[in-house]
């Protein structure tokens, strides 16, 4: 069972415009929480164990405001290295040969996204297991969807539904890349050959906080649900 989590947090957040001129996007507030506040809680209400945030951009910023958190950073100097680089580079510190990813620039409502995860894991079967959204559930998010889903769970490439930033996956097939910046897509594109790829799909909402706009939908979502 996985018991290592990665925090995407190093992105620039350039389609925020002015607001991360001088704060990183991770750190913007959505009902007065800085975004990565919600990764954390769905880290820490989770069995995961470990905890690896990476930065890069106005990463003092973040790393100060995680100082009393029990997390470790993982920087990235020079160029931003993607999701797929960033894990990649973070790997000796999450140490484990499976692990969750999650981003730092969403919100949820309903079940914890990594404890479902967590239960439907079956690594017989599984390469990659990850947290899907319906289109009307996907809010602020631009795109027609990412994956099509078998009625056995497995995963190809098309639009449907969308994928959310939350997922397990085994770090053998992010090492065996040799790039050091690259895209998940390359990790997902080896295990999907095999039909080792699953999803699941997530019973609630989910925000994609990218955008300015993102904050006022991840606000309205929140206080429906709070109804």
């Amino acid at each position: 069972m996985p018991n290592s989590a990665m925090i995407f947090a190093a992105g620039r957040g350039t389609r925020m415009g002015s607001l991360t001129k001088d704060c990183p996007k991770p750190l913007i507030k959505v009902s007065g929480r800085p975004l990565i506040d919600y990764a954390m809680d769905l880290v820490q209400s989770s069995p995961i164990e470990k905890t690896v945030v990476n930065v890069h951009y106005l990463a003092d910023q973040i790393a100060d405001h995680l100082r009393d958190q029990d997390v470790l950073l993982s920087y990235e100097a020079g160029t931003v290295l993607e999701t797929g680089g960033g894990l990649k580079k973070a790997l000796t510190l999450l140490n484990s040969d499976t692990v969750v990813t999650l981003n730092s620039d969403a919100v949820w409502t309903g079940a914890n996204p990594i404890n479902a995860l967590l239960s439907a894991w079956d690594p017989a079967k599984m390469d990659a297991l990850l947290m899907l959204v319906d289109h009307p559930d996907a809010i602020g998010h631009n795109g027609a969807g990412d994956f099509l889903m078998s009625t056995d769970g497995t995963l190809q490439r098309g639009q449907g539904l969308t994928y959310t930033g939350c997922q397990i996956i085994k770090t053998q097939f992010v090492e065996a890349i040799p790039q050091d910046v690259f895209s998940l897509n390359l990790a997902w594109d080896s295990i999907l050959q095999t039909d080792r790829a699953f999803g699941l799909r997530h019973h609630g909402q989910w925000c994609d906080v990218g955008h300015p706009e993102g904050i006022t939908l991840a606000e309205a979502m929140l206080r429906n649900a709070d109804v």
